[in-house]
């Protein structure tokens, strides 16, 4: 939903950019809808043909708050895709009253060019950021006094680096590790030198381990005589029994 609210604003804005003064910032682009509450609509929607004459006399809007004006263009019925311009009042004369801004459905009554009583638009949550920053362009005393209080970011600004987000406590500077700030580190202590030689004189010279020694003779072991070789080995010749020799089962 996020994505088609941008996608409907840009083409708002590029719709009003071309019969926009030179100059002329967008601000908030809301979209809202004409006739009684949509919960009233939804109940009388039950009622055969009065939901369908309701849906037919709705009519659709985007309001666009802009530096200096706030601009109303029809929107289609069936796309949303912004048509022309059907109004345009400065900033310091919007003709806008009984604002109430609602959980679900918002609502506001203006005076529209060449109607004789003032009409009612509903705004969806959906867009109630938007028409928060709408907001800006109330005169005193239009909203009721039953409303939900609106938020005006756009009249804040972003704080500085380093400073807390409006209306949040400060959170308080992480201490870094290591030595308070202003005081140097204190110097370090070389590691002592156990397993060194002393100063001036070479490490000692690795000491030779002895010739091997023979082991012992285990008792019981025949051992050939000393300077007599080891008796001829017997040729390998093949287990009885293994393939091609006589005996393995299946061979002749």
């Amino acid at each position: 939903m996020a994505f088609l609210r941008a996608k409907q604003k840009a083409q708002v804005i590029e719709k009003l950019s071309q019969v926009a003064p030179p100059g002329e910032t967008f601000i908030a682009c809301v979209h809202a809808e004409s006739g009684p509450s949509p919960w009233l609509a939804a109940a009388l929607g039950e009622i055969p043909l009065v939901g369908l004459i309701i849906v037919l006399t709705r009519r659709y809007y985007f309001l666009t708050l802009t530096n200096s004006h706030v601009v109303i263009n029809s929107a289609n019925r069936w796309n949303n895709r912004p048509g022309d311009v059907v109004a345009a009042f400065p900033r310091h004369a919007f003709p806008v009253n009984r604002v109430k801004r609602a959980s679900i459905w918002s609502s506001m009554y203006i005076q529209m060019p060449g109607n004789s009583s003032p009409t009612r638009l509903n705004i969806h949550r959906i867009w109630r950021a938007e028409m928060d920053q709408l907001s800006a362009a109330f005169p005193p005393g239009s909203i009721d006094p039953s409303s939900q209080p609106f938020d005006t970011p756009q009249s804040q600004g972003y704080p500085m680096p380093g400073q807390p987000m409006p209306g949040q406590p400060g959170i308080p500077s992480q201490q870094g590790f290591g030595a308070p700030q202003g005081q140097p580190y204190p110097p370090q202590q070389p590691y002592p030198a156990a397993h060194a030689a002393p100063q001036g004189q070479p490490y000692p010279a690795p000491q030779a381990y002895p010739p091997a020694q023979p082991y012992p003779p285990q008792p019981g072991a025949q051992v050939p005589p000393q300077g007599q070789p080891y008796p001829p080995q017997v040729p390998n010749v093949p287990y009885p029994g293994q393939p091609g020799q006589q005996g393995y089962p299946g061979q002749r």
